[in-house]
């Protein structure tokens, strides 16, 4: 007698005995899923893991089926799982082993799967099992960029902490594709409609060259200026009717109003800010729209817009200059080498008017400027931009450095000045013509709001000194004024 009948038999079951009730266990599992309308096949297997059918998938196991039987395709029935949103019998594979990020179809993960035609509970319970948002398929496109070309604006929420600084490069691609209910997602979670290609084209300028009017609608409503120029000084409307979108062409192209012209404040800029982002942060609430999750290593439960004395909700920020702000030395998060995110600072919005004109060059006391949609004009000192209230009150060049350039240049400057309000303004050659400098409205740990820009000062409840160094489409930078540490504070827009 060998060692095996011997342990059968010590066990109380004889070899033959084993044979029979396996045999009988086996014909018994089969029956109960051809009662259940399945079969022992690979198809039923994914046919189960589609419609979250926990039981048929138990007794597939049993029977023989491995938990990483692929189809023709190359798919897992977790793919199938992910992409039909049926969570249970992905937990069920996920705890039989099969790996979260297994690669199928052009090299898509289940996340991918799910991001493409699942649900967005589906994306985020694939996230809380450590599913990598930053694989990539065969073709190099993340999960957040395959929910901007399947037009997947519900996606974005999911995806956008994982992939931030990503989202002004999804929003141009929405933008070439049209996909308006992305864009507005992605502009509600921090992307910038500042944000612009190597040749200097803004996502309203994408969306117009390939005549996609509701893109273009929705880029308006989210505050895109049809009056930014590329680097050769074309605006969309010229974009429009270059690509033969004549009616789409005229629609952008109406003469800029004389408020076009009109030079700001920041000051004047915050009330307006915080409206705006009050607004969408309402609008998500009453849909019902969750708040986007928080990416690992992310700092996270900042209040929004709550009441704190001498600041009711929803009243006018002040400027930042001077004020006192909780601790901003604690929570800092890495993001890259030599910067930091901190908080309890947030970036929620950005705010940059571009005036329709450009600075071409000067000659003697003779300017000019390239007007959007307007050709070219030369005015001299003492003149009155036409179509405008401002005064050219001089023309000069000098010498000095730009952003991009390794080393100084020479550049046209032309001062304007509106005579109603006595506000002035730089133009410079080579640089985007703004009606003010380049502002931030800054959320704090207490939900008061304030209006940055480069070069104001603020201290911390610490005593630690601060200066903002820099005021960005995608973020603020802030110097620590003791150590000389740079942090930055990203823009996370209203449900970031």
């Amino acid at each position: 007698m060998n060692g095996k009948t011997l342990a059968l038999l010590l066990a109380g079951t004889s070899p033959l005995l084993c044979l029979t009730g396996c045999k009988s266990r086996e014909e018994a599992a089969k029956q109960t899923l051809q009662e259940s309308g399945y079969d022992l096949t690979p198809e039923a297997f994914f046919r189960a893991a589609e419609t979250d059918d926990l039981t048929a998938l138990e007794k597939l196991v049993t029977s023989g089926i491995a938990v990483d039987t692929r189809n023709e395709a190359g798919d897992t029935a977790l793919h199938a799982a992910a992409g039909a949103g049926a969570k249970k019998a992905a937990d069920f594979l996920l705890d039989r082993k099969v790996p979260v990020d297994v690669t199928g179809a052009e090299d898509r993960t289940p996340l991918m799967v799910a991001v493409m035609r699942g649900t967005p509970e589906m994306v985020r319970y694939l996230l809380s099992q450590k599913a990598d948002a930053h694989r990539r398929d065969a073709h190099g496109f993340k999960p957040l960029m395959l929910a901007v070309k399947e037009g997947r604006g519900d996606m974005v929420g999911e995806l956008a902490p994982y992939d931030r600084d990503k989202l002004d490069d999804a929003l141009l691609v929405a933008s070439l594709e049209g996909k308006a209910s992305v864009i507005d997602a992605l502009t509600n979670y921090g992307a910038s409609i500042y944000a612009r290609m190597e040749d200097g084209r803004t996502p309203l300028m994408l969306a117009a060259e390939n005549g996609h009017i509701e893109a273009v609608d929705m880029l308006l409503e989210v505050g895109a200026n049809r009056f930014s120029m590329d680097d050769d000084g074309r605006i969309a409307a010229d974009m429009a009717r270059e690509a033969g979108h004549e009616e789409l062409a005229l629609r952008l192209a109406e003469a800029p109003a004389e408020d076009e012209f009109a030079l700001e404040e920041p000051v004047d800029l915050g009330a307006e800010m915080l409206a705006k982002v009050t607004e969408k942060e309402a609008a998500a609430a009453s849909s019902g729209t969750p708040a986007t999750p928080t990416a690992p290593g992310e700092t996270t439960g900042l209040p929004w817009n709550k009441p704190v004395a001498g600041q009711p909700a929803g009243s006018a920020p002040a400027l930042l200059e001077g004020v006192v702000l909780e601790p901003v030395a604690r929570q800092r998060v890495e993001v890259s080498a030599g910067e930091k995110s901190i908080a309890p600072l947030v970036m929620r919005a950005y705010r940059q008017k571009d005036l329709p004109m450009r600075v071409e060059s000067v000659q003697g006391q003779t300017a000019t400027l390239r007007m959007s949609g307007g050709g070219v004009q030369e005015i001299t000192e003492g003149a009155t931009i036409p179509g405008s209230r401002l005064k050219v009150v001089r023309v000069d060049s000098r010498v000095q450095d730009l952003k991009d350039q390794p080393d100084q240049v020479e550049v046209s400057v032309v001062e304007i000045e509106d005579p109603a309000t006595g506000r002035k303004r730089e133009l410079i050659s080579g640089v985007e013509p703004t009606a003010h400098d380049p502002v931030a409205l800054v959320e704090d740990g207490q939900g008061r709001h304030f209006v940055a820009k480069a070069g104001q000062r603020f201290s911390a409840s610490d005593g630690t000194e601060y200066v903002v160094t820099d005021v960005r489409p995608n973020q603020m930078v802030i110097e620590n004024r003791g150590t000389g540490e740079v942090i930055t504070v990203p823009l996370r827009g209203p449900r970031g």
